[in-house]
């Protein structure tokens, strides 16, 4: 008998995974809350829908996922005894997690600017409660890569690697359904 555990098998550490499941439930409820929501005012929030900035939202698609792909490397990288290869691809990957935040903060201030808060429509009360709780969360993302980057140990990179993928594949959940999904 064996005295390992699935658990055991997880990338990073335990309590890693269960902050990513919890995120995952919360981010699960705002989208199933948000598409109930839209079922009782289709076309308001298909005509608030059209008032956001895909091109935008579509560049911080490409730059989430480019990111991921740069924390999933360094992991290979530092397996490979190429420790400051890693470490700059780390480094990397947060940059352009600032990258996506400025993308973000100029289109919140232009909706700002047009007179748009989260009051405007039940849709941007969602919007900026999704998409500000996802920002936050690419915040805290980038803090865990750069400590990660600067304690790059395996497992620390494992950990902080998984974290980011999650904070990735909420926004490839939120941009169609926020910004696509009629």
């Amino acid at each position: 008998m064996s005295d390992t555990s699935v658990f055991d098998e997880l990338p990073g550490d335990l309590m890693i995974w269960v902050l990513i499941v919890s995120e995952l439930l919360v981010f699960g409820a705002g989208l199933a809350t948000f598409l109930a929501v839209r079922v009782t005012d289709p076309a308001g929030f298909a005509a608030a829908q059209d008032m956001l900035y895909r091109t935008g939202a579509g560049i911080n698609t490409v730059v989430l996922v480019t990111s991921g792909a740069l924390a999933a490397w360094a992991l290979r990288l530092r397996a490979g005894a190429q420790r400051g290869h890693a470490r700059l691809a780390l480094v990397s990957a947060a940059l352009l997690g600032v990258v996506f935040l400025l993308i973000k903060g100029f289109e919140f201030l232009g909706k700002s600017a047009a007179g748009i808060g989260w009051d405007t429509h039940p849709f941007f009360t969602f919007y900026y409660l999704l998409t500000g709780f996802h920002a936050a969360h690419v915040v805290a993302g980038v803090v865990i890569l750069l400590l990660v980057a600067w304690q790059d140990s395996p497992r620390n990179i494992e950990a902080g690697a998984a974290f980011w993928h999650m904070v990735d594949l909420v926004w490839v959940i939120l941009f169609p359904v926020i910004y696509l999904l009629r």
